[in-house]
């Protein structure tokens, strides 16, 4: 006997509900970078490092495709491990908003490196659930993971160029 898979069907408001928890979540970590861009400027940072203007526009994307991830694994209401799925990517979450508070708001380089770390490896736990139960959905998740590989690396550069500021 074959089983046969459905899609769930698509509930519009159950997308703007999650497009609005994970912008909400944005809101949270950008309210601590409120002063980010001046104290952006004043940081010793690598030639890599991009401009302080690149990062609104990458992260608007980065929290769209992570409200898109997460409702197409919402929508897996049967699967067995999606309340696991769903945990960790509230955990993760938070962790990206807990962040901007470290670094911009609260100036503690480690706390913040601490932080990219552990929110690294939520990510990793989350996009490993994903793909569980779909797998476009950790697809999603990819370039978030890439760039938040790459703010780690930006990270413990800047602490470590700047202990006075951090």
């Amino acid at each position: 006997m074959q089983l046969s898979h459905r899609a769930p069907p698509f509930r519009p408001a159950a997308l703007l509900g999650w497009l609005v928890l994970v912008f909400a979540f944005a809101g949270l970590g950008a309210a601590g970078s409120s002063d980010a861009p001046s104290f952006y400027a004043q940081l010793a940072k690598p030639a890599w490092a991009p401009p302080a203007w690149v990062f609104g526009p990458v992260w608007s994307v980065l929290y769209l495709l992570m409200a898109v991830a997460i409702w197409q694994v919402w929508r897996e209401a049967e699967h067995p491990g999606r309340p696991r799925a769903v945990a960790l990517f509230l955990v993760q979450i938070v962790a990206n908003a807990l962040w901007s508070w470290l670094f911009f708001a609260w100036h503690t380089g480690l706390g913040a490196m601490v932080d990219v770390a552990l929110m690294w490896a939520l990510i990793v736990a989350t996009m490993a659930a994903f793909w569980r139960i779909r797998p476009t959905a950790a697809l999603l998740m990819v370039p978030y993971l890439a760039w938040v590989s790459f703010a780690a690396f930006l990270t413990w550069t800047v602490w470590q160029a700047n202990p006075q500021l951090l």
